[in-house]
């Protein structure tokens, strides 16, 4: 599993419903896309939910490197840089996921932590904590997933999770669901 992540930081009077029409139109087009596991199209708007940000932030889980590759470089990932500016692209090697207590559920909601490896920590007690974690925010009430990635250039973790309600208790940065693609 391979996650990856861009953002789009949008002018503070950015009028967000242009997101909103642009992923009506497009989101359903990664549906079934070869390798992918699951993106949610996740959206931040400034003064809502304690959001300092407009910003557009897809998030991936990727099955394949095949099919992360045939997106990026493949012509899919193309429209979005030449009406936006080709962003930074943010990629992380997973290291758990699981199903949540509302899977299969539609997603409203989806939490984001970037977490420092702490220098001198024990890396095999990273991981089985990251691993932990997963399983404990999957076993809440409105989960749909949970998954955990590490950025081994940064030495950062990455919990994600994806939710059926708007107030999860989970730390992080939260992003409303535009559509999920699986």
């Amino acid at each position: 599993m391979h996650a990856m992540q861009y953002e789009l930081t949008l002018p503070a009077d950015y009028d967000m419903e242009i997101i909103r029409a642009r992923v009506a139109r497009v989101g359903h087009l990664l549906d079934d896309w070869e390798g992918l596991g699951f993106k949610t199209y996740l959206m931040r708007e400034r003064g809502v939910n304690g959001s300092p940000v407009n910003q557009y932030a897809p998030f991936y889980l990727w099955n394949t490197v095949a099919g992360m590759n045939a997106f990026l470089w493949g012509g899919a990932f193309q429209g979005l840089s030449d009406d936006f500016g080709r962003p930074s692209v943010r990629q992380w090697t997973g290291l758990s996921y699981e199903e949540g207590r509302a899977a299969g559920a539609p997603a409203r909601w989806a939490v984001r932590r970037l977490q420092p490896v702490p220098e001198g920590a024990e890396l095999t007690d990273v991981t089985a904590d990251a691993v932990g974690g997963t399983e404990l925010l999957a076993g809440q009430d409105g989960a749909v997933f949970a998954a955990a990635a590490v950025d081994t250039a940064r030495w950062e973790l990455v919990p994600f999770s994806l939710w059926a309600h708007e107030s999860p208790k989970a730390d992080g940065e939260g992003f409303a669901v535009l559509h999920a693609s699986a």
